[in-house]
């Protein structure tokens, strides 16, 4: 179970994953040997899954932000062609998320790349490798007021 000294613990490093255990510590009045533990122990339950950087798309050259839709040949009683199709679309590299999705789509990709031509390309020959995909629909972002992975975690007082 998670409780609220948990909760505090898991906003700060959320919100700074460098941080140190003796400054998480400090700002939550407990001893360091306690957050130390309280830390081993949301990792080991997988609660905290990873600690990342966050990159900067555009100077990295992968400003353009796309969602797509994808159709794909699957039989809703066979999940393993669904599971490929999704292990393939995962395996792409400018591909940051893959959802399974209800509706008339069966998959709804987070995509980046460097402009439309790259675009195009992973479209083209990407997307052309896997032989179940029947269609897909792009939506190419114009502007992103919003992004983040930071879940909403509610601590009471």
């Amino acid at each position: 179970m998670i409780d609220n000294i948990d909760r505090k613990i898991l906003s700060i490093v959320q919100a700074n994953g460098r941080i140190t255990n003796a400054e998480i510590a400090r700002q939550i009045e407990m001893a360091p040997s306690a957050v130390l533990e309280r830390m081993r122990r949301l990792e080991e339950r997988g609660v905290i899954k990873d600690y990342t950087a966050v990159l900067d798309s555009k100077k990295l050259e992968l400003g353009l932000l796309a969602f797509v839709f994808i159709r794909a040949d699957e039989r809703e009683d066979v999940l393993t062609e669904a599971d490929l199709t999704a292990e393939e679309l995962a395996a792409l590299p400018g591909v940051l998320e893959v959802h399974h999705i209800a509706g008339e789509d069966c998959f709804m990709l987070k995509l980046r790349a460097q402009d439309t031509e790259d675009l195009y390309r992973v479209m083209k020959e990407d997307f052309g490798k896997i032989k179940s995909i029947r269609s897909s629909r792009t939506c190419i972002v114009l502007k992103t007021v919003k992004e983040t992975s930071r879940l909403p975690i509610e601590i009471t007082h």
